[in-house]
């Protein structure tokens, strides 16, 4: 099962997701560690395509993961594939202007979270997924 979470630059996607792997055992991947490991900090959205197809791929790779990064459009969040679209829809706006301007509110997904509580939603989300 791949689980992304998705949304704005401190909108909480990272504490969600150590939560909710905490609470699974499921693998985690974060996009900036990745970044980092690649040496990859093209934030153009070609680079942004690169990252989701890198980040996929990685995913594939366990039975079970929960990967956190921004996916800011629908062609990205369905390049990555995930079973469960989590949306951090906590934050209207980021830090990152060009994120800003290119970020499509997801308009379907399985967990809508609108509250910065990540010990709540991931128990909840955790509690759904058994």
């Amino acid at each position: 099962m791949k689980i992304l979470v998705c949304g704005l630059p401190g909108s909480g996607k990272t504490r969600l997701a150590n939560e909710l792997a905490r609470l699974t055992g499921f693998t985690r991947l974060n996009a900036d560690y990745i970044r980092t490991l690649c040496n990859d900090w093209d934030f153009s959205y070609k680079g942004r395509l690169r990252q989701a197809k890198r980040l996929k791929r990685l995913s594939s790779k366990y039975k079970n993961s929960i990967t956190d990064f921004v996916a800011p459009t629908k062609e990205i969040r369905k390049i990555f594939q995930a079973d469960i679209l989590i949306w951090m829809d906590t934050v209207k706006e980021s830090k990152y202007e060009d994120t800003n301007q290119l970020f499509e509110p997801a308009q379907w997904c399985h967990y809508h979270i609108v509250t910065k509580d990540a010990k709540k939603w991931a128990k909840l989300i955790n509690e759904s997924l058994t």
